[in-house]
């Protein structure tokens, strides 16, 4: 699961640039008051729904395997600070 938790760290590095390019006004947009707790259950689902597809793409090319769906949001979570962070910096 190394490549898994190098890819979870590999899209946390893209995400400023894609919170200023798809979410410029997000308050006035979205009508939301906690843009850090919106935008981090947004990039959570991401980031999962990529994973999925990067496991998917990995066990096809290897002899199968089973992807557990929790076992990826685990992973994610071993991450929560370090994206949180990540989303505070572009919204600050």
């Amino acid at each position: 699961m190394k490549s898994l938790d190098n890819y979870i760290k590999r899209r946390i590095q893209e995400i400023p640039t894609e919170i200023k390019q798809t979410f410029p006004n997000i308050k006035q947009i979205w009508k939301c008051n906690d843009e850090l707790d919106f935008l981090y259950g947004y990039y959570v689902g991401k980031i999962e729904e990529g994973a999925l597809h990067y496991l998917l793409k990995a066990t096809r090319a290897s002899a199968g395997g089973y992807v557990d769906t929790f076992e990826i949001r685990g992973i994610i979570e071993t991450h929560k600070q370090e994206l949180q962070n990540t989303i505070k910096s572009v919204i600050d």
